[in-house]
């Protein structure tokens, strides 16, 4: 078995936004991705698998190991260790296999990116970024890239020394970037809102939401979790990355029962949005990025075809 290995350095080497954003565009204009997940929990301890067949581009399996108490070491070490594979179209052979976390870190970012450039605001302003996790500072980049009319970066999280990374990296796009400490004066201000963190309960508030706004919720992948409360949802065109998934993630899960949200409100996911772009009601939009392994497989594969690899 001859399998092509691609590490973070040679990831980015070749990523760029505009290439990890049009591979998702041109992507959303192929078939619907089979997917599958798998989740073993002991404790703090989690091993997650997500599969996917794409029609037309192959299949891929991501597989992750993460471990949060990492975090709290004396030399803290990475939380999630992860690879995605890749499984060529045409053979079915696994080719390729990518470093996980950095896969991730692109098509995360790439995904909420296309959905902004869809539905933000073509004269967007004020970006408000909350959290300060891995992806925080990806997110900001692509967001900047789809909407460079962006002017001021807020950047909020619960624990406001965790942006000293984040911050002066943000600075040098030449942008005005404050780390704020009251984040509903933040989301008043805001025109486009990006969230990324583990939250249980709602950190943006629909009574603070300014008229037009563009909400993505980025977080929440459990349940459990909410970045959003039922008023942003219930006064907001909901959008999705993908139905599928986005319906088992806190912040459409939790408004549906609740019902502030039916599955029918779902203006509809980026396989609808890429054929027949949105227009803007007036309203505030809400981009619930639940993600999927058919992004990272597009993604992959991207990588892969900028590098000359034959996967």
């Amino acid at each position: 078995m001859s399998v092509v290995m691609l590490s973070v350095r040679d990831i980015r080497s070749v990523m760029t936004w505009e290439h990890a954003i049009e591979a998702l565009r041109e992507g959303h204009f192929g078939a619907r991705p089979s997917t599958e997940d798998l989740l073993l929990q002991n404790g703090p301890f989690s091993l997650f698998s997500r599969g996917v067949i794409l029609p037309g581009y192959g299949g891929g399996v991501k597989v992750a190991s993460i471990f949060p108490p990492n975090a709290q070491k004396e030399k803290p070490l990475p939380t999630e260790d992860a690879i995605f594979v890749v499984v060529n179209e045409e053979t079915k052979a696994i080719s390729c296999i990518l470093d996980g976390p950095e896969i991730t870190r692109w098509k995360t970012a790439s995904d909420s990116a296309l959905a902004s450039a869809l539905l933000s605001a073509n004269d967007s302003r004020t970006l408000l970024v909350i959290g300060a996790g891995p992806i925080a500072l990806a997110l900001a980049q692509a967001h900047l890239h789809v909407r460079p009319s962006i002017e001021r970066i807020m950047l909020w999280n619960r624990t406001p020394q965790k942006l000293d990374a984040i911050a002066p990296t943000l600075r040098q796009s030449g942008r005005a970037v404050d780390v704020v400490a009251d984040v509903d004066e933040a989301v008043a201000q805001a025109d486009i809102i990006s969230a990324a963190t583990g939250s249980t309960s709602p950190i943006i508030k629909g009574r603070f939401l300014k008229a037009g706004a563009h909400v993505d919720l980025v977080g929440g992948y459990r349940p459990d979790m909410r970045e959003a409360d039922d008023d942003v949802i219930a006064r907001s065109d909901v959008f999705v990355d993908f139905t599928d998934t986005a319906i088992e993630a806190g912040d459409i899960a939790g408004a549906i029962a609740n019902g502030s949200l039916t599955r029918n409100d779902i203006k509809g996911d980026l396989f609808d949005m890429v054929r027949a772009a949105p227009k803007r009601s007036g309203k505030a939009t809400v981009f619930k990025n639940a993600g999927g392994a058919h992004l990272d497989l597009l993604v992959a594969l991207a990588v892969a075809k900028e590098l000359g690899a034959s996967v």
